[in-house]
């Protein structure tokens, strides 16, 4: 790495690249939110979303992932732990399948744009409150993630600190959404994703130019040990096997595009299923470069790093800030690269967490208050931009618990996982089981919800120990002293991470096995458990006695080949839907689907 000589640092073309994209996003937010004021009542949005094509939906889903903890978090983990971690090439195919074959038919036939207004329909208004209220934990926890990750990114390649690059960044996110509509909207994200992959594509090409070629890549990664893809060891308590990441990971992203509201609202806005299928497998190729173009990047971070290891060598204080070293070090002298990868780091989080922020307010008034009170909309409003103010805070605070929580990716899967898993059991009960009642349902939801949150905690408290996270060796032999000296001072926050983990010694003997779980198999775990316990209880408590309508299960009327034969159904064709309100006078039938997230005016004015 000494041939690359010292790193270079944020000049003003980089600042004025990186406030031109985020000002190009949001006027192209705020051109949309203006052309349609006017045009937002409930009947009109919704039959616009409802007449969305494949494609925009796809670019969507696949933007929904582009936020800075990919763009920091997987190389990072690439350049630590191997390029295994490309097997989740394999899970989202599989997570694909299911989410298009199983999940979206029953959602888009029951006419369901809310996942959790399912859990009334099938069980009844309390499972639906619990459901939301786990909603809510599951993402205030992921979003202080995302506005932590950028905010590393920044403080590195800029020096600015890190505390004020969080609040910034939370600050800026929560006045996105107290103006309303100012997120970008779906064409947004397809400039986001643009953007981010050209901030990807720009680190790929002079990396490999840098380091002569792809070839010598490959070649540094096999002597590093870095290309390890298979390890079939079926021992659950190893960090990535093939079997936790294709096992796990399929769980884990399930509960993702199964059932998480913020990617099942975007693909149930398609004009028919067959449209929504195909997003839902469009995006599947997205996601696939995605991940090639975040593991490629990964193994140039080890060819480039593979004689001075910038964080053991204290030059960064965190791995998930290898990135932006890297790119200030290989491109320093392309001025305005560095400040489009920041950007591109930054794009997808002000979409990601603005968006969470909104749909965390919206959920709160729609789902807790609006059904039991009968204040005015005028009241309602200030309420929901009062909760979108302290979410915001709350988000914030959340983004300083996240800077201990190790690898930004691992923590953002591990939240997914320790939540996600609890509510999949929850809606697979109520898809799969008849016998399955709302005693069996709550009573499943809270005792998985608790076992997924022991384990994920306990896994905070007392990391696995190296043996069984096994991260790959690094060196610090070929370092230059000179080239770091200004970076440790630029980080001034010392990050859990750095620290060494806890004296063996003081571990409990539950930490070595209970504690040691795979993150991965957390997801595994909740699901089970919510299942078990759920199908336990609602037989004890007279399930089989009770009789479900068919029309809220998972059935044949709900298998079709559409897809797979090209069929695509006309307007004659279309699958019956329930007609059904939870409270027929309350404004949005779904509190996420708000007019920030899909409102494209002139799909309106094509429904008009």
């Amino acid at each position: 790495m000494g041939d690359l000589g010292e790193i270079g640092s944020f000049t003003p073309w980089d600042y004025v690249v990186f406030a031109a994209v985020l000002a190009i996003s949001a006027a192209i937010g705020i051109y949309y939110a203006v052309v349609g004021v006017g045009k937002e009542t409930s009947q009109e949005f919704l039959t616009g979303g409802r007449s969305m094509s494949a494609l925009p939906v796809s670019l969507s889903l696949t933007a929904s992932f582009m936020s800075a903890v990919t763009i920091l978090g997987t190389p990072a983990d690439v350049y630590r732990y191997g390029a295994m971690y490309s097997i989740f090439a394999i899970s989202y195919a599989f997570v694909v399948i299911i989410c298009a074959e199983i999940f979206l038919p029953l959602f888009y036939r029951l006419n369901i744009t809310s996942t959790y207004e399912y859990l009334e329909i099938r069980f009844n208004k309390f499972v639906r409150i619990l459901g939301t209220v786990i909603f809510i934990i599951e993402m205030v926890l992921y979003t202080g993630i995302v506005i932590y990750a950028p905010a590393l990114a920044l403080n590195q390649v800029s020096g600015f600190n890190l505390w004020g690059a969080m609040v910034a960044t939370g600050l800026v996110c929560t006045f996105y959404c107290a103006l309303g509509g100012i997120k970008a909207v779906i064409w947004t994200d397809a400039f986001q994703i643009f953007i981010m992959l050209a901030g990807f594509i720009s680190v790929i090409i002079r990396g490999v130019v840098v380091q002569g070629g792809i070839q010598k890549i490959i070649e540094d990664s096999y002597n590093g040990g870095r290309l390890n893809f298979w390890d079939f060891d079926p021992d659950p308590l190893r960090r990535h096997t093939f079997w936790t990441i294709v096992v796990g990971g399929t769980f884990l992203w399930t509960g993702i595009y199964g059932i998480n509201q913020s990617q099942v609202q975007r693909y149930i806005a398609c004009k028919s299923r067959f449209e929504a299928k195909l997003s839902l497998y469009l995006n599947l190729i997205g996601l696939w470069a995605i991940l090639a173009c975040a593991v490629l990047s990964g193994l140039i971070l080890y060819s480039v790093f593979k004689d001075c290891d910038p964080w053991t060598s204290k030059k960064i204080s965190a791995p998930d800030q290898l990135m932006p070293f890297l790119v200030l070090l290989i491109l320093k002298d392309y001025p305005g690269i560095p400040g489009l990868f920041v950007a591109c780091a930054y794009s997808g989080t002000l979409s990601t967490v603005s968006s969470s922020i909104n749909a965390l307010a919206a959920v709160t008034v729609e789902d807790l208050i609006k059904p039991y009170t009968n204040l005015s909309e005028k009241k309602l409003s200030w309420i929901s931009k009062g909760l979108s103010a302290g979410y915001g805070i709350l988000c914030i605070a959340m983004a300083a618990v996240a800077s201990y929580m190790g690898s930004v990716i691992q923590a953002a899967l591990s939240i997914f996982a320790m939540v996600g898993g609890p509510l999949l059991g929850l809606f697979s009960l109520g898809m799969f089981f008849p016998c399955a009642n709302s005693v069996g349902a709550v009573g499943g939801l809270l005792v998985g919800f608790s076992m997924s949150l022991w384990a994920g905690i306990g896994a905070q408290i007392y990391p696995p120990l190296p043996l069984k996270s096994r991260p790959l060796p690094l060196c610090t032999n070929g370092c230059n002293v000179t080239m770091g000296a200004n970076w440790t001072s630029m980080t001034e926050m010392t990050m859990l991470t750095t620290l060494m983990p806890p004296d063996v010694n003081d571990r409990p003997a539950i930490a070595d096995y209970w504690y040691s779980l795979s993150y991965l198999y957390f997801s595994i775990l909740g699901t089970l458990v919510t299942l078990i316990v759920g199908l336990i209880i609602s037989l004890l408590t007279g399930g089989l006695k009770q009789t479900v309508n068919s029309d809220k299960l998972f059935g044949r009327q709900d298998c079709s080949c559409d897809f797979f034969f090209c069929h695509k159904p006309d307007k004659t064709d279309k699958v019956e839907v329930l007609e059904w309100k939870s409270h027929p006078n309350s404004g949005l039938e779904n509190p996420v689907f708000v007019h920030d997230t899909l409102d494209l005016p002139e799909l309106n004015r094509k429904s008009n």
